[in-house]
């Protein structure tokens, strides 16, 4: 996956809709491939402004309607980890307001303490939301 993320953002291309969904398994399940990139988009001048993506993954950036770059695939991977790990999305709520509130204070459950501290230390540094 940051392999593929990597050779998208050196060619600036925004994925823009990096989710668990979008990520897929060889055959033999051990290459994982990102894949759907209807949304994704050469980027400018290093900055993209559109409101795309899903909810549960949109950085804060893109919630605030604020323009953005490469780090929101960035935080996208970071709750994509998130949910690997702990088995559910790393922002929760009952409403669209209530998520936006959770992910732009960058609000969630710790990773459970059976992962490594560099593990949790890493995924946090992804869900910064200081970008």
């Amino acid at each position: 996956m940051v392999k593929g993320l990597f050779t998208l953002h050196k060619k600036n291309i925004l994925h823009r809709d990096i989710k668990s969904a979008n990520i897929f398994l060889t055959i033999n399940g051990i290459e994982a491939k990102l894949g759907d990139l209807n949304v994704s988009k050469v980027i400018k001048q290093g900055m993209g402004r559109t409101q795309t993506g899903t909810p549960y993954y949109a950085a804060p950036e893109i919630w605030k309607d604020e323009s953005y770059g490469t780090k929101c695939d960035i935080w996208s991977l970071g709750c994509v980890l998130y949910e690997t790990v702990a088995q559910k999305p790393p922002f929760r709520a009952k409403n669209m307001v209530g998520l936006y509130c959770k992910i732009k204070k960058g609000l969630y459950e710790p990773i459970p303490d059976i992962y490594s501290e560099n593990l949790r230390k890493t995924i946090a540094k992804m869900l910064n939301v200081d970008s």
